[in-house]
């Protein structure tokens, strides 16, 4: 080949050579580098955030209710005590919570304590060792069934106390609770009697005694408001007893 030919041979290379270094430089200008994921950040970690408990009022009643639970008055006291916002417990019969479960249930559901008041509502004074523990611990299992506590307060049927029945109570882990302020609704001696008696004898830290069960509780359901009505405008709150 001339050395013309070869000149001509070597401009036609270097030609197709810059064509080609001109076609990868603007193919990689269109489709410029694709940049990193970015890795997300952790998610913060959740800040447990502890409610602060409800302060006892310092001036305060016990509101108690025995005998029960009645298919007929416990729901009524329970609607009434749901609407002045008041907390009370409860002493209930075994027999009655076998056969009412259901009340028993709503009772601690709605903030209520439920404690012992006996299987049958016996005079404890009047029992031997044995029978003692069966009236006691019967109700707590039926109360236990419903609630998931077993309670820690007893009251004495009729108030009825002696030697015997706290040496027996102390054995079984129980705290004997009476009154001190009865409002003697079981007599039924009127709504208005019943709620003075209540009012007239309450002071901070009294222990009121009403009734849901155990017979008509038309007057104590009747009482109920009115009593609630001025304890409150008194300044008087309401604990519950647990033992």
């Amino acid at each position: 080949m001339t050395r013309t030919g070869n000149r001509v041979i070597g401009l036609a290379l270097m030609m197709l050579v810059s064509v080609v270094i001109g076609t990868v430089v603007v193919a990689a200008a269109k489709s410029p580098a694709k940049p990193p994921t970015p890795t997300p950040a952790p998610p913060a970690a959740a800040v447990a955030v502890t409610p602060k408990p409800t302060p006892l009022p310092t001036k305060y009643v016990v509101l108690t209710f025995d005998d029960g639970p009645d298919a007929e008055y416990t729901p009524k006291v329970l609607d009434i005590l749901a609407k002045y916002d008041a907390k009370a417990t409860f002493f209930e019969v075994g027999q009655s919570v076998r056969k009412h479960p259901e009340l028993t249930k709503r009772v601690h559901a709605a903030g209520h304590s439920v404690q012992n008041h006996t299987w049958t509502h016996a005079d404890l004074r009047q029992l031997g060792a044995a029978a003692f523990r069966q009236q006691v611990l019967s109700t707590d299992q039926a109360i236990q069934a419903q609630t998931g506590s077993t309670p820690g307060c007893l009251r004495p049927p009729y108030g009825g106390v002696s030697a015997a029945v706290r040496q027996r109570a102390k054995a079984l882990g129980k705290d004997l609770v009476v009154w001190t302020v009865d409002s003697r609704d079981w007599t039924k001696p009127g709504v208005a009697a019943i709620e003075q008696r209540v009012l007239k004898n309450v002071h901070s830290g009294s222990v009121i005694l009403m009734h849901d069960g155990g017979g008509n509780r038309t007057q104590t359901v009747a009482a109920l408001p009115v009593i609630l009505q001025a304890l409150k405008a008194q300044g008087y709150g309401f604990r519950t007893l647990t033992c």
